[in-house]
């Protein structure tokens, strides 16, 4: 990703930043993190002494918090990576309409004004596939595919992808990611996720409870994520300016019986129960192409959801 480059990152003690920055420091660059440590700043604790790394406790929907979150005695980044975030439709509708727009539209603006006003050349923005909702005609969607939010989560990731992208011509370039469904084990790993939720399910309970059972959903391991961020960094500016990118793989789509038929591959005692049950909210049943990452940015997964389940159950089986 480039020896000494200085590379800020919004939400790093976040299930990807903490990934991120450690991947960042291993390939040589300083890093800058900024968070307010909502759920806790454990996942960063490895990193306090890196030489290279620095932290700044400061929230993003605060005037100023990007530019006095730096180090005098450090160069300005050359890059911002936002991913600092209300995330997930739960999440959103937890805190509100208000709160939800606060931090994922409005903050973004903000972050990204900061990072054009200090001088940065890339700002790298994680969105969401959920901003497609349900496939119109069954086809796999694609980066021209009309949005369909289905959720308040979706609305505010893609109110944010319609400022940045008004900005492609700004001399800070804006490369928006919409990242498929996550899983696998980071610093801090979330198990609200369905991969890393049904197998700490089936492991602490020996049991699932699955609805929406015909729904297909797109996945993708938190560390091909990382890989895919760091090429976003790296790669030419004719080939990310004002772009988007779907962000994962073409063999990570997925039905939640394919899911649970991988879970219970790893733990045969899992009794599985299926309940007819809809709810409001995020209501995907989508199937991603991923051809344009890959051809553009050359972009493939090294990881595939099998070896997420048996990556999550080998962590939770040894404590």
């Amino acid at each position: 990703m480039g020896t000494r480059r200085h590379i800020l990152v919004t939400g790093g003690a976040g299930y990807i930043g903490s990934l991120l920055t450690a991947e960042l420091l291993r390939s040589g660059c300083q890093v800058t993190v900024l968070d307010s440590l909502l759920y806790g700043g454990e996942s960063l604790l490895a990193f306090l002494h890196h030489p290279d790394f620095h932290f700044a406790r400061a929230d993003v929907t605060e005037p100023g918090a990007v530019r006095s979150s730096l180090r005098r005695d450090w160069p300005r980044p050359e890059a911002v990576v936002h991913l600092a975030a209300i995330v997930g439709f739960p999440a959103c509708q937890a805190v509100g309409r208000q709160a939800a727009t606060k931090y994922n539209v409005e903050a973004t603006k903000m972050v990204f004004e900061q990072a054009a006003g200090l001088g940065a050349g890339r700002f790298v923005f994680t969105s969401t596939y959920s901003n497609y909702g349900l496939s119109q005609d069954g086809k796999p969607v694609t980066e021209e595919s009309p949005l369909n939010p289905q959720s308040l989560y979706a609305e505010t990731k893609a109110a944010a992808e319609e400022f940045l992208l008004a900005q492609k011509d700004a001399a800070c370039l804006p490369l928006i990611f919409r990242l498929a469904t996550l899983y696998g084990i980071s610093p801090r790993t979330r198990f609200d996720l369905i991969v890393n939720q049904f197998v700490l399910d089936a492991f602490a309970r020996r049991e699932l409870i699955i609805y929406q059972r015909g729904y297909s959903r797109s996945f993708v391991h938190v560390k091909d994520v990382v890989r895919g961020l760091g090429i976003g960094l790296q790669a030419e500016e004719q080939k990310v300016r004002g772009q988007v990118y779907n962000l994962g793989t073409d063999e990570g789509n997925h039905t939640k019986d394919e899911i649970v038929g991988l879970v219970i591959k790893r733990l045969p005692e899992t009794v599985v129960t299926y309940k007819d049950l809809t709810f409001g909210g995020d209501m995907r049943d989508i199937t991603v192409s991923f051809a344009r990452v890959r051809r553009d940015l050359g972009f493939q997964a090294s990881l595939g959801v099998d070896d997420g389940v048996r990556e999550v159950v080998h962590a939770l089986r040894t404590g």
